[in-house]
C-alpha cells in the first residue's frame, strides 16, 4: 500500500474518534456547568480547554461559550470537533481512489452541515449529532469495507485516538475535586453505563468504575481494550516476528502501558490517575509518532496543540 494512502486511512480513523470523543466529554463538562451553579465557571472551563490541549494567557475570563467556540465549531483551531471532522474530509480526497463512495459522502456532508455557531441551549443536541455521524462513518468502514491492511490502518489509528480520548476523559474526574463529573456521568458519557450495570449489577463506585474504563477486556472504550487492539493491528500489518521479542518500537510503548494495566493493581492505578492518564496519553502520541517514522517517512504528522512532537 502506498504510504500516502496508509497515512490517510490512519488519520481517517484518529480524526473521526477525536470528533467523537472530544463531543463527549465537552457535553458532559458543560451539562455538569448548567446543573451544578456552585462550580466556578472560570476554573472549570480553564481546566477543561488545559486537558484537551489548549492552555489560555492568564487574565482572561474564560465562559461556556469560550469552550463552545474554541473547541466544537471553531474550524481553525487543531483541538476542535470542526477541525477534525473537516481533516477526516481532506484525508478521505487524498485516498479517495479506495475510499468508498459511502465513506466519502457520510464524511463530506458531515463536514457541510458543521454550524458555524451553536446556541448554548443546542449544544446537547449538536454533541449527539457529532457522535452519530462518527459511529455512521465507522459503522460503514466495519460493515462495507474488506478488513485488509486499508482497515487495519484505519482501526489503528482509531484504537490510538480512543485510548487517548479515555484517558482525558478520566483525567478530568481531577478537575474540580469533589464538583467533578460523577462516575456514573463518565460512563454514561462513554456509552458504558449500561454495560457497566450488567457487569457490576450496582450503582458504581470509584473503584468499579475506574477499574471498568481502565482494566476492562471486552468494553471496546477501556483503556486497556484500546491499547490490545491497536497491538494487534500493528501485528497484523507487519507480522514478521524474530526470535529476540518484539522489535516494532510502537508495539513496544504500547505492550508496556498493556502490561501496566493488565497487572497493577487498580488501588495503585487510582492512587495518582490523572499522572498515569498522562502517561498514557504521551505513549499514545509516542506510539503515533514511531508508526509515522516507520509507515509514513515523508509526511507532517498533525498533533494536538501542546503536544510534544
Amino acid at each position: 500500500m502506498l504510504s500516502r494512502i496508509a497515512e490517510s486511512l490512519f488519520w481517517i480513523g484518529r480524526y473521526v474518534e477525536r470528533s467523537d470523543g472530544t463531543a463527549r466529554i465537552l457535553d458532559v463538562h458543560l451539562q455538569l456547568l448548567l446543573e451544578d451553579p456552585w462550580i466556578d465557571e472560570d476554573t472549570a472551563c480553564r481546566s477543561l480547554l488545559s486537558v484537551m490541549g489548549t492552555d489560555l494567557p492568564p487574565g482572561k475570563l474564560v465562559t461556556r461559550e469560550d469552550v463552545i467556540n474554541d473547541l466544537a465549531v471553531d474550524r481553525q483551531h487543531p483541538g476542535s470537533i470542526a477541525f477534525a471532522i473537516a481533516s477526516a474530509r481532506e484525508n478521505a480526497r487524498r485516498a479517495r481512489e479506495i475510499v468508498s463512495t459511502e465513506l466519502w459522502e457520510c464524511l463530506n456532508s458531515t463536514n457541510a452541515r458543521i454550524p458555524k455557531k451553536v446556541a448554548a441551549e443546542k449544544t446537547h443536541e449538536y454533541f449527539r449529532w457529532v457522535r452519530e455521524r462518527a459511529a455512521l462513518a465507522i459503522g460503514i468502514v466495519d460493515s462495507a469495507t474488506s478488513h485488509d491492511e486499508a482497515w487495519q490502518f484505519f482501526t489503528l489509528g482509531r484504537a490510538l485516538e480512543r485510548a487517548d480520548m479515555t484517558a482525558r476523559l478520566l483525567a478530568t474526574r481531577s478537575l474540580t475535586d469533589a464538583s467533578g463529573p460523577s462516575w456514573t456521568t463518565i460512563l454514561r458519557s462513554c456509552g458504558a453505563y449500561e454495560a457497566y450495570l450488567r457487569t457490576y449489577r450496582g450503582v458504581p463506585s470509584t473503584r468499579n468504575a475506574a477499574e471498568f474504563l481502565l482494566t476492562d477486556r471486552l468494553f471496546p472504550r477501556s483503556i486497556l481494550y484500546s491499547v490490545t487492539k491497536a497491538e494487534e493491528c500493528l501485528r497484523e500489518i507487519d507480522p514478521r516476528e524474530g526470535r529476540a521479542g518484539v522489535v516494532d518500537q510502537a508495539q513496544r510503548l504500547l505492550g508496556g502501558i498493556r502490561a501496566e494495566l493488565s497487572f497493577r493493581p487498580i488501588i495503585e492505578l487510582m492512587d495518582d490517575l490523572p499522572a498515569h492518564m498522562e502517561e498514557v496519553q504521551a505513549v499514545t502520541s509516542a506510539a503515533s509518532d514511531q508508526i509515522r517514522l516507520k509507515y509514513f517517512p515523508t509526511s507532517a504528522v498533525p498533533v494536538w496543540i501542546g503536544e510534544n512532537s
